[in-house]
């Protein structure tokens, strides 16, 4: 049976992407003279994204043990994965109209009851739960602005 190739293909994507972010940090200070500059967290995100992308193939290749993937099965995972894809595209085409704090909840909810079909009322719960959350960690707590929409959150 044919080895299924959309975890290398997936880790080969995330590793272009990571080494991209890398170059790109590299044109940033990496130190300020009060700290960490501009530079620093996207140099150690792309690194981390390196990192975890050369896992993910060998952990791939290294496998020795490989279930038998069904092609319809395979197909409906990578029908959810692109859904989840184009539902984070629609969610930042949102933001500036809704405002991140709607948009995320949206998105949320989406994921959860549409995706992963569970009860809206979760979805729903969770949803709030994280907008609020990310709005104390980012707004309040490090001063970093989100976008806002028409109700000024």
């Amino acid at each position: 049976m044919g080895r299924d190739k959309s975890n290398l293909i997936a880790a080969a994507c995330l590793a272009a992407f990571g080494i991209y972010v890398i170059f790109s940090a590299a044109r940033l200070a990496y130190i300020s003279e009060v700290g960490p500059g501009p530079g620093f967290f996207p140099l150690w995100i792309g690194i981390g994204l390196v990192v975890f992308a050369v896992g993910l193939i060998l952990t791939n290749l290294l496998s020795a043990q490989r279930a038998a993937i069904k092609t319809s099965a395979s197909w409906t995972a990578s029908g959810k994965a692109l859904a989840g894809w184009f539902g984070l595209a629609f969610t930042i085409v949102l933001f500036g109209w809704l405002g991140f704090a709607l948009s995320f909840v949206l998105l949320t909810i989406f994921f959860i009851a549409v995706l992963d079909r569970r009860p809206l009322l979760l979805a729903v719960g969770v949803g709030v739960a994280m907008a609020i959350t990310f709005y104390v960690i980012f707004v309040i707590a490090l001063n970093v602005s989100l976008p806002a929409g028409p109700w000024g959150f």
